[in-house]
């Protein structure tokens, strides 16, 4: 398996930022960006390509709101198969044979919680967009940035239909540490949860750097999984010296897959890639004595 191939190589560094990339380039903040994928389709090449070119073994797709609740809000909802087949063949061209791709999946943005046909709703849906991924050729899927535990059981379930490893990670904005989601689900509790609804992986994104240290460092006592873990670099973004010095402190935290989340971009990640480098070096010369 692709996952366990790469756990083998840990830390493997994954990519950084995509929509604050893309308004780098002109999106508009309150457009979609996932809609480029048909628009500005050499744009989005050219971020998954900055990326590769600074060193990410793994980078996403430009999917993350392209499932047929979120894309509603922009009138796309009818276009979730060709959204997704370009995400994922726009990513695949600029990887080449450099890099892996993981499908990103987000939330729906609703509470599925409410009643049966909303859950019904946000399975169709899921199943919909990881069925799009798959067909566009992705190597495996991230579900990301959940925080309700029951959404993310539905959208693992409906991942799991393509054949293809998953990862699910959550977003940790909640408590006084920093190590609660939205609707006070703890490190342990996910990392449980996950493994055993059939996760490939579990993980943390889009959270302060700092507190990620202690998230992975729980969640890696709690499972036996690979742990992907993507922090904030902030915004405005943290130096990216600074976060590197974190991010070491997150790999001795049990960390598999490490990148970086808001605020960051290709520079973020060539620096990661350097500490990698020289990391490695080390560990090298170390065992050499």
């Amino acid at each position: 398996m692709i996952l366990r191939e790469l756990a083998a190589t840990r830390p493997v560094l994954t990519d950084g930022a995509w929509a604050t990339e893309l308004q780098c380039f002109g999106l508009p903040p309150r457009d979609c960006p996932d809609g480029w994928n048909l628009l500005q389709p050499d744009v989005v090449r050219e971020v998954a390509r900055s990326y590769v070119d600074a060193g990410s073994r793994v980078i996403l797709t430009n999917t993350f709101r392209a499932n047929a609740i979120s894309l509603a809000a922009w009138r796309l909802e009818d276009a979730v198969a060709e959204i997704n087949r370009a995400g994922a063949g726009l990513s695949r061209e600029a990887a080449g044979t450099r890099a892996y791709v993981f499908g990103s999946i987000g939330p729906t943005g609703e509470q599925v919680a409410l009643n049966h046909l909303r859950r019904e709703a946000a399975y169709a849906a899921f199943a919909e967009q990881a069925a799009a991924l798959a067909a566009g050729g992705v190597h495996a899927l991230l579900l990301e940035t959940f925080s309700d535990l029951e959404e993310a059981h539905i959208a693992l379930r409906a991942a799991r239909t393509t054949g293809l490893p998953a990862i699910v990670s959550f977003a940790f904005p909640a408590g006084a540490n920093q190590d609660r989601t939205t609707t006070g689900a703890t490190p342990e509790q996910v990392a449980h949860a996950m493994t055993e609804a059939g996760a490939d992986a579990v993980g943390a994104n889009c959270g302060a750097i700092e507190a990620c240290i202690g998230v992975c460092r729980r969640m890696h006592s709690a499972t036996h999984l690979p742990l992907w873990m993507k922090p904030n670099a902030g915004m405005p973004g943290m130096a990216s010296e600074r976060f590197a010095s974190h991010a070491r402190s997150v790999i001795d935290a049990g960390a598999t897959f490490l990148g970086a989340c808001c605020g960051s971009g290709p520079g973020l990640i060539r620096v990661l890639a350097e500490m990698l480098a020289a990391r490695m070096e080390a560990c090298h010369a170390h065992q050499g004595h």
